[in-house]
């Protein structure tokens, strides 16, 4: 079955609006263990724009199942980083002026940087995957530059309108699935997914790993938390 992460960028937006103490991520990552999380995961951007350090030196300290980093490849992040010390830390791109990911590494075009990040934070104990878009020769360059798992952008996939390009979008992650269990590499899915298209994408045997947090935190507007990572988690369950 595969692990749930969950990612609690959104409530520190929430709280970033005013500049204020709360709602506290912190305590947004305590209920969603209660409610069956099995990977906390938070985004520290370069611009600070949600998550905050402090956030993610107290979480450290705190959440009791593993925690996820996700971070670009920067001189910054990697010191933080290796200094914080996260189970896993997932490459993601960075743009200032988008809203939020708007699509996967590109590690095939950025293979030396890739490489050397990837390097200095396996060597300090973590455990690092590459968010990329499902694609082939992505794939394959996150193989060659060091990385254990991969994380297909769902993007696509979760936007797609029509049935058509819906199937087009999943047959990529299946396509892009295979090749990553053929090179041995952990696989996690995330970006869009929400409590209406997870299911489908639960049915690609290869999954060990799903990363949602828009969708959930949305739910926990009006359920609660520890709720609504239940009801996603239930989800997950049924397969």
């Amino acid at each position: 079955m595969a692990r749930l992460g969950v990612n609690i960028d959104h409530v520190a937006t929430i709280r970033q609006a005013r500049r204020g103490r709360e709602p506290d991520p912190v305590w947004a990552a305590a209920a969603a263990e209660l409610g069956g999380a099995d990977v906390i995961t938070l985004h520290l951007r370069e611009d600070r724009r949600h998550i905050q350090d402090r956030d993610l030196r107290i979480l450290r300290e705190t959440v009791q199942v593993k925690l996820n980093l996700e971070m670009a490849a920067t001189e910054e992040m990697v010191a933080i980083a290796l200094e914080v010390r996260p189970d896993k830390a997932t490459l993601v791109p960075e743009r200032r002026e988008e809203i939020t990911t708007e699509g996967g590494l590109d590690i095939v075009g950025n293979r030396t940087r890739i490489e050397e990040t990837t390097k200095q934070l396996r060597e300090g104990g973590i455990e690092v995957s590459h968010f990329i878009d499902p694609v082939t020769e992505q794939v394959d360059a996150s193989r060659a530059t060091g990385a254990d798992a991969v994380e297909l952008h769902t993007g696509a996939y979760a936007n797609a309108i029509d049935s058509e390009s819906i199937d087009k979008e999943f047959r990529a992650l299946v396509q892009a699935a295979n090749v990553a269990r053929t090179l041995e590499l952990t696989l996690h899915l995330g970006h869009g997914l929400n409590y209406v298209n997870t299911t489908r994408v639960l049915a690609i045997p290869e999954i060990d790993e799903l990363n949602i947090g828009h969708s959930i935190v949305s739910r926990a507007v009006f359920v609660g938390m520890t709720q609504a990572v239940r009801e996603m988690k239930e989800i997950i369950v049924r397969g």
